[in-house]
């Protein structure tokens, strides 16, 4: 057998397999003694057929079978010992003449090869890396809100622009019969606010749904409708009145204090607002992190310049999935995936070059933190490690799972790395004018 390589240009290559009767002929002769010994022919005792009748018989598709095996073994182990780093998989080159009879076969592969780049992160045009702030107004607004949640419903005769209206909104030809509870002032505008305000118990109000609450999703919950349904529906509905009531705050007292933090910790407003705002700005430094790692990843794909085998790339997603593309379905699919592959080759280049990897005893770990947090949500504080270690060893035995966890925990140590070797332009900026910046 001879294996060879020939560069095409620096991200093209083609490899070529030569195959003779020596490589192969040993393994033919010993898998067809073994049909001999198994074969069933009519007029020959079990392990009698002469060699010549299975040779006929089964010669050519035996041989042609371990060609094809020692074909892929070879060209695999070819790639591994010359450290091939390789995108996508080979292509084999089609020959119309081929012929199974000839004394050598040749075989050639078309290789599309990784670019050779590197990665600067030390670029002059630094990402914006956010400090988010839980304010004053979003502590009182919480403080609020947890009033309104542990308050008092009171029953009044009418609704008020303030008041919690329940009803039911019924449109029979758009099959919408759904009781519901809202606040007055949730309603979008003030003239359907209007509407409402001064309704008492047995009122029947028409109501135009287009554009009845801001947020097409509310009135997809409001009213019970598909979400396809929602947008665009652009009907009237009566809406019966069955109860108005206005919620009473709760007191700012021990009793509140003792309800929401049962380990007695929390004894003043302000100590409150101090746990609402470490919270609070727990959550927003993993929303800052991932949007951190988001505009990371950007400004490495904008900020690396490196060429693709483009041609080789579109050539292998015509055949790489179940159904074969068109060629402007593979160009479509290629432009679809060109940036995840910059960033997947960038993200390689940058964990071989500073030996980042992950061993299973971080995975487990990371597995066991993920799972305490959830028991934790159910009540569970204090789960004992065997039924940790249990619970996640089960986890990590399916497949999907465990790569989930596992890229979850690379894009943390990822992350880890960038804040320790990139610079960063940094914002502080409340909670809303974090989402009005990023999520314009």
């Amino acid at each position: 057998m001879n294996i060879t390589k020939e560069n095409i240009d620096a991200l093209n290559a083609v490899v070529k397999v030569d195959i003779v009767a020596d490589d192969y002929q040993a393994k033919v002769a010993e898998l067809l003694t073994d049909y001999r010994k198994k074969a069933d022919v009519p007029g020959f005792r079990k392990g009698h057929v002469p060699m010549g009748m299975i040779k006929k018989q089964y010669g050519k598709s035996i041989m042609i079978d371990e060609v094809n095996k020692l074909l892929q073994q070879s060209l695999n182990k070819f790639l591994a010992d010359e450290k091939l780093d390789i995108l996508g998989n080979p292509i084999p080159r089609m020959t119309e003449d081929f012929n199974w009879e000839a004394e050598v076969f040749s075989f050639e592969f078309e290789l599309g090869l990784a670019p050779v780049f590197d990665v600067d992160l030390k670029a002059k045009e630094k990402v914006t890396q956010y400090n988010i702030v839980a304010t004053e107004e979003l502590l009182d607004e919480e403080v609020k809100n947890l009033q309104t949640r542990y308050g008092k419903m009171v029953p009044l005769e009418e609704a008020t622009e303030k008041s919690n209206v329940t009803g039911t909104f019924v449109n029979e030809e758009s099959e919408i019969n759904k009781k519901s509870t809202f606040i007055v002032s949730d309603l979008n505008g003030e003239a359907n606010q209007k509407l409402v305000v001064g309704a008492k118990v047995g009122d029947v109000i028409e109501l135009d749904t287009k554009g009845l609450f801001e947020d097409a999703h509310r009135l997809e919950h409001i009213l019970g409708v598909s979400h396809e349904q929602t947008h665009g529906l652009d009907v009237k509905v009566s809406f019966t009145v069955e109860e108005v009531t206005k919620t009473e705050l709760a007191d700012l007292d021990q009793e509140l204090f003792d309800k929401l933090f049962s380990d007695g910790s929390i004894t003043t407003v302000e100590l409150l607002k101090e746990k609402i705002k470490e919270d609070a700005e727990k959550q927003f430094l993993q929303q800052g992190d991932q949007q951190l790692l988001n505009a990371i990843t950007e400004h490495l794909v904008e900020n690396t310049k490196f060429d693709l085998p483009a041609a080789f790339l579109k050539k292998w997603l015509k055949t790489a999935g179940e159904k074969e593309l068109s060629e402007e379905e593979a160009t479509a699919e290629f432009d679809k995936s060109e940036k995840g592959l910059r960033y997947q080759l960038i993200e390689g280049k940058i964990m071989k070059d500073n030996d980042l990897k992950l061993d299973y005893a971080e995975l487990v770990a990371y597995a066991k933190g993920f799972i305490r947090t959830q028991m934790a949500q159910f009540g569970n504080m204090n789960p004992e490690e065997k039924e940790l270690d249990d619970i996640a060893g089960r986890i990590l035995q399916n497949q999907e799972e465990a790569q989930k966890l596992q890229s979850q925990l690379m894009s943390q140590k990822l992350l880890a790395f960038y804040k320790e070797n990139m610079s960063f332009k940094s914002k502080e900026l409340s909670y809303e004018d974090f989402i009005k910046e990023v999520y314009k």
